[in-house]
């Protein structure tokens, strides 16, 4: 199958979905997300895969075991391409539109030190601001889950503070409901984005 694009139907669908996340709806709509959601997302992915690597698609269910919130099912339908543990690129649909991202989402504390080392040195650290700050200019947004303060060893006033408090370090991108997510032009789109962001896994998987 190839990609031509997300109907409208995906859109309402998520939409329906947020007021009314419950078996019922999903049992009754499962035809839509499986021809409106996931299909266009496995055939997209497909597309991209020969530059990128094979995608994975993640379930439409919410594991709900150790959450306040038991609705069952994910209100976005994302996908994720591996270059690394927890690293690499990342496609979402859902009721705000659509977006595009890469980082790292996780690390364990002997790799986040890696990381924060060479976020430290001045050469390797003043690469990654350069490398961020030329995406930021690009349009792409800088987030991940921070610590509140400096991490341990490290000053409060240090010149990469910023960076150094990330405990996940991702950028992203909203493309929103731009009318390119309904045809097959948004392959060539995520491919160029994606591109955009290969430096910065290539110096995360080298530093971490």
């Amino acid at each position: 199958m190839s990609f031509t694009g997300f109907p409208e139907a995906a859109l309402d669908f998520y939409d329906d979905l947020e007021i009314d996340n419950s078996k019922v709806f999903w049992e009754a709509h499962k035809d839509v997300y499986r021809d409106s959601v996931a299909a266009p997302m496995n055939a997209l992915t497909a597309e991209l895969a020969d530059e990128f690597g094979p995608a994975k698609v993640f379930r439409p269910y919410r594991d709900v075991r150790f959450s306040k919130d038991k609705t069952p099912y994910k209100t976005h339908q994302g996908a994720f391409v591996a270059v690394g543990p927890a690293t690499g690129y990342y496609v979402q649909i859902g009721a705000p539109g659509m977006r595009v991202g890469a980082g790292f989402y996780h690390a364990e504390s002997d790799r986040l030190a890696r990381i924060r080392r060479a976020i430290d040195d001045d050469l390797h650290g003043a690469e990654l601001e350069h490398l961020i700050a030329g995406l930021t200019r690009k349009g792409w947004e800088v987030s991940g889950d921070q610590l509140k303060t400096a991490p341990r060893g490290f000053a409060k006033d240090h010149p990469r503070i910023e960076l150094l408090r990330h405990r996940s370090l991702t950028v992203s991108r909203d493309y929103g409901f731009d009318e390119v997510i309904h045809s097959a032009a948004l392959v060539d789109q995520i491919r160029t984005h994606w591109r955009e962001t290969r430096q910065l896994l290539n110096w995360l998987m080298q530093h971490g």
